[in-house]
């Protein structure tokens, strides 16, 4: 029997591998993110359909930093249809609507997660943020990107009107696993690379401001005794300015 979950965590672990060659990109990320944190500003991270995950995996999670704001439309959610989501992230004009009702500074960053980085809603977001301001950082699949045609009517990708292109080195439709049996291949690997990929960013966006004297405000775990009282402080200050507190 052979044993797929063996041969895919390597596959994972390959990419893993080659999407962390891009230490000056990942560097360059880091350091925009220290920026940010350091100049009062805000971490925009928004995605549609599952993509969604990485705003809520980096917001009010225990060990990350609290300036963050998950963009969480629901209409871009995979609940309550998921045909809706898609349907939505293929919709121009809405993306650039749905950032003007929330707090913005040109400081901010913009964190977009698109595997294809074709979609329009990504695309907007990201010609939205430019416009305010913002530094924008896309994560992606390029050997997917440049295979696939924009939805857009500007007819870019993700990857064209982005600061930063971070690669996550997955393959064209993100499954990686065959069997001649089976019609499709099975099994992405693009959340476990890119979520390792932005927590790894966080990780050295605090390093970053340790490093210069500043202790970064962390969510600290409700399940810890001192957390709540923590946390609350937090959200105090934050509250009107991450988007779901």
């Amino acid at each position: 029997m052979k044993k797929r979950y063996i041969e895919f965590a390597q596959i994972m672990k390959d990419q893993l591998d080659q999407a962390l060659q891009q230490e000056e990109k990942i560097e360059a990320c880091a350091r925009i993110i220290s920026d940010t944190v350091r100049h009062d500003g805000l971490v925009h991270v928004f995605g549609c359909g599952h993509s969604q995950m990485f705003g809520e995996e980096l917001c009010f999670r225990t060990g990350g930093l609290v300036p963050i704001n998950a963009i969480m439309i629901p209409q871009y959610n995979i609940y309550p249809k998921v045909r809706l989501s898609q349907v939505m992230e293929r919709c121009e004009g809405v993306a650039a609507s749905v950032l003007d009702t929330m707090q913005t500074s040109t400081v901010d960053t913009m964190i977009i997660v698109s595997v294809s980085g074709r979609n329009a809603a990504g695309i907007d977001m990201a010609l939205s943020a430019k416009e305010k301001g913002m530094k924008v950082i896309c994560v992606t699949s390029l050997d997917y990107s440049t295979q696939v045609a924009s939805r857009h009517s500007s007819g870019k990708l993700l990857k064209d009107v982005s600061d930063i292109v971070l690669d996550i080195c997955g393959v064209k439709g993100d499954a990686v696993l065959e069997d001649e049996r089976v019609s499709e291949k099975f099994c992405s690997t693009s959340t476990v690379v890119a979520m390792s990929l932005l927590i790894g960013i966080m990780g050295q966006a605090i390093q970053n401001l340790a490093d210069e004297g500043i202790d970064p405000p962390i969510w600290v775990s409700g399940n810890l005794d001192r957390g709540d009282a923590v946390n609350a402080e937090y959200i105090k200050k934050y509250k009107g300015r991450v988007d779901i507190l």
